[in-house]
C-alpha cells in the first residue's frame, strides 16, 4: 500500500471515529445511519485498490468533516444554552438556601399558636381583674406582640384594608376600656363565663395592619386582637375567606417549593437541550442520508458536493 493511500485511509478512520462519538452524544438515528454509511464508503475504498483513493478524501472533505463541524457547533450552542439554565438553577438554589436559613416551619407556627393563645387568655384574665378592681395594673403578658411580629409576614393571610377597618370598628357604648386595652363588654362576659379559654384561629394582615383572630372555646363565637391598638372585639368569622386556612406552608415555604419545581423543570430542559438538533438541519441530514444511501457514490460525487455545500451554508446561518 503506497504512503498516500495509507495516509488517506488512516485519516478517514479518524474522521469516522469523530463522527461515531458525535452520533453517540446526540443519540439520533439519522446521525448514526450516516456514520454507518460513511463506514461502508470507507470500506469500499479500502477493499478496492483500483478505486481513486482521492475521492474518499474528497468525500470526507466535502461532507463528513463539514457535518462534524456542524454537529460540533450545534453541541457548542446547546452547551451555551445549558450554561444559562445552570446559572438560573444556581441562583434559585442560592435563594432557596437563603430562604431556608430564615424559614419558620409550620410546626414552629403551630406550637407558638398555643403559647400565644395562653398569653392572650392570661392577659384577658388580668384585664378583667384590672377593670373589675378599677386598678391601673398592666394586664398584658410579656412579649405578647412578638407572635405577630414573627409570623405575620409568612403565615398571616392577606386581606383588604377595608376588612381590617371594618373589623376594628366599635360602638363606644358597647366597650370597656382603660389606659391599656379596649374590649367588647359582652366579649368580656363570655370570656369570664368560659374561664378565659380561647384558641388561635388565624392571622390577618393588610400592609402593616395586623389582626389575630381567636375562637372562644366551646362556643361558635370569635374575636379579634389588634396588637397595634390593644383592641379585643367580637368578629364575624364569615367575613374571612377560609378557603386557604388549611394551607400549612408559609409563604416562604411556598416560594421554596416553587423554586424547587422550577429547578426540576430546568433540569429536564437541560436534558432535552443537550442533544437538540434544529428541525431544519435534521431535515437536511435525512436528505443527505437518502442521497448517500441511494446514489452510486463513484458516479455521483457531485451530488455529495451539493449536499455538503448546503451543510456548509448552515454554519453561516441563524439555524444553529
Amino acid at each position: 500500500m503506497d504512503d498516500n493511500r495509507k495516509a488517506i485511509l488512516n485519516d478517514s478512520n479518524r474522521i469516522i471515529s469523530k463522527l461515531q462519538l458525535l452520533s453517540v452524544f446526540f443519540g439520533d438515528d439519522i446521525i448514526y445511519k450516516i456514520y454507518l454509511r460513511s463506514q461502508v464508503i470507507h470500506q469500499l475504498f479500502e477493499d478496492n485498490i483500483e478505486l481513486d483513493i482521492n475521492k474518499l478524501e474528497l468525500f470526507h472533505l466535502q461532507f463528513t468533516q463539514t457535518l462534524i463541524e456542524l454537529l460540533r457547533q450545534i453541541k457548542k450552542n446547546n452547551e451555551k444554552s445549558i450554561l444559562i439554565l445552570l446559572d438560573e438553577i444556581q441562583i434559585n438554589k442560592d435563594l432557596i438556601d437563603k430562604l431556608k436559613s430564615s424559614l419558620l416551619s409550620a410546626d414552629q407556627f403551630r406550637n407558638d399558636q398555643q403559647r400565644q393563645a395562653l398569653k392572650i387568655n392570661t392577659s384577658l384574665r388580668k384585664l378583667y381583674q384590672a377593670l373589675s378592681d378599677n386598678t391601673s395594673d398592666y394586664p398584658f403578658s410579656k412579649n405578647i406582640n412578638a407572635f405577630s411580629n414573627t409570623y405575620a409576614a409568612d403565615f398571616f393571610y392577606t386581606v383588604e384594608p377595608s376588612l381590617i377597618s371594618e373589623m376594628t370598628q366599635y360602638n363606644p357604648t358597647e366597650i370597656y376600656s382603660n389606659a391599656y386595652a379596649t374590649i367588647h363588654k359582652k366579649l368580656m362576659g363570655l370570656l369570664c363565663k368560659y374561664d378565659f379559654r380561647s384558641s388561635f384561629y388565624c392571622g390577618l394582615k393588610a400592609g402593616e395592619q395586623v389582626l389575630e383572630v381567636y375562637s372562644l372555646n366551646e362556643t361558635d363565637r370569635y374575636f379579634i386582637y389588634s396588637p397595634a391598638r390593644q383592641l379585643f372585639l367580637f368578629c364575624d368569622v364569615t367575613q374571612i375567606d377560609t378557603a386557604n386556612l388549611n394551607n400549612e406552608l408559609s409563604k416562604k415555604g411556598q416560594f421554596i417549593q416553587e423554586l424547587t419545581d422550577k429547578n426540576d423543570q430546568l433540569n429536564n430542559s437541560i436534558n432535552n437541550i443537550k442533544t437538540t438538533i434544529p428541525a431544519e438541519i435534521k431535515t437536511l441530514l435525512v436528505e443527505n442520508y437518502r442521497k448517500l444511501n441511494d446514489i452510486n457514490f463513484l458516479q455521483s460525487i457531485s451530488e455529495v458536493d451539493v449536499q455538503a455545500n448546503m451543510l456548509k451554508s448552515m454554519l453561516n446561518t441563524d439555524m444553529i
